[in-house]
């Protein structure tokens, strides 16, 4: 215990913030049926009796080495014209009102009059511009431990298939390519938003590009390019919210028929099949919009990850310190407080009565203004210290 103490002045404290990044990329090949069992269970997938999400496993999730990589879900606003037709059961449409409900209070808040607030494109929630609102939307919500404390800004970037499927069971491409549709946060470290409850969040674009075989699809002002706003990105929350109009056609959309061509009937080209998987001549759920309508969560949660290509971003750990200058000037800390320095009172250290005073300094303890001990640092070595020499420690805390 020591019993000579010093404070600490306000020039001897100093705080720092270091942000710490780590590049994280997901393959489809995780998502859509790397670990299947048989023909449909797929053992990192898991799917809860209440039906509102969907959990996606790096390795089968029974295993103790599997870790949590995203949850999927789906919802729609009470204020959705999808919202009204007839769901697969009145229970289901309820949980898709309130699963878009939970997310939107969380991330978009409350307006004035205490109602809460639909997902908007550009990120503007005054505007009245009905085109401008998400009110069907996919919401995939990444782990912790991918995120960390939040998605740096710039670097988000997902990948869907928007090709409908052939009756040989394959996707449909432009040039024999498979139409992926990239979605990224352009510019999002310039340009991002800050009205959330949740914190930070950027707009993602798709960008205008022939391979994606989207027909009719011009340049959008939100971007001021050939690009279209289809989702938000929250960063600190690490959250990706999806429109359905990716895959949907029609007014208000991205004028792409999430089917083949304009046959939004048809039954060649479907969102999905039986337990989610890809199949042909699926006569009831061949739009996107019939899906919302005509399909549960679990199910819809299965046919977004089998147009799940790739994403990738770049998280952030941030890292706060604080350093302390532990200063000993030369009158200071020159003798020990340890029994052991002391022979028949005499300073063990010295050979004669004239030897300056010597100390060897081994630990730095910090105290509260109690005297009370709260961290201790241990030098590498003893450092020498006598009335020749001053010495200056940092100390550093992270948190």
């Amino acid at each position: 215990m020591a019993t000579t103490f010093k404070t600490f002045m306000d020039t001897d404290v100093v705080s720092s913030r270091t942000l710490l990044h780590e590049s994280i990329p997901l393959t489809g090949t995780i998502v859509s049926g790397t670990y299947t069992h048989g023909t449909t269970t797929e053992t990192n997938i898991r799917n809860y009796s209440h039906g509102m999400f969907q959990s996606v496993y790096d390795y089968p999730y029974l295993s103790s080495s599997a870790n949590h990589v995203f949850d999927i879900t789906f919802g729609m606003s009470p204020k959705s014209t999808l919202s009204s037709s007839s769901p697969p059961s009145l229970d289901q449409q309820k949980k898709k009102i309130n699963v878009y409900n939970q997310m939107a209070q969380v991330l978009m808040g409350y307006d004035h009059t205490g109602s809460v607030r639909e997902f908007d494109r550009d990120g503007n929630v005054a505007g009245l511009e009905q085109g401008l609102k998400i009110r069907e939307a996919f919401f995939v919500n990444f782990s912790r431990l991918l995120s960390k404390d939040e998605v740096k800004k710039g670097t988000f970037s997902l990948q869907v298939i928007t090709a409908s499927m052939t009756t040989a069971g394959v996707f449909q491409g432009t040039g024999n390519k498979d139409c992926l549709m990239t979605i990224t946060d352009t510019n999002a470290q310039n340009d991002y938003r800050v009205n959330s409850p949740a914190g930070e969040y950027g707009v993602l674009y798709a960008s205008n590009n022939a391979e994606h075989g989207i027909p009719g699809w011009g340049s959008d002002d939100l971007a001021g390019t050939s690009a279209q706003a289809v989702g938000l990105v929250y960063y600190q929350a690490g959250i990706a919210v999806l429109s359905s109009s990716i895959w949907a056609g029609g007014t208000g959309s991205l004028g792409a028929d999430f089917v083949h061509g304009s046959d939004a009937g048809g039954d060649t080209d479907r969102f999905y099949g039986t337990n989610g998987f890809f199949q042909p001549n699926d006569t009831v759920h061949s739009s996107v919009e019939r899906a919302i309508t005509g399909s549960t969560i679990g199910e819809l949660a299965n046919a977004f990850r089998h147009r799940f290509s790739n994403v990738s971003f770049n998280n952030t750990t941030e890292l706060n310190s604080t350093i302390y200058f532990c200063r000993a000037n030369h009158n200071e800390f020159n003798y020990s407080s340890n029994p052991t320095y002391l022979s028949q009172s005499k300073i063990t250290v010295k050979n004669t009565s004239l030897d300056n005073p010597v100390s060897y300094i081994t630990t730095i303890g910090m105290y509260s203004a109690d005297n009370e001990l709260l961290a201790v640092a241990k030098l590498s070595e003893p450092i020498k210290k006598d009335p020749t020499s001053e010495l200056t420690f940092r100390v550093r805390l992270d948190y």
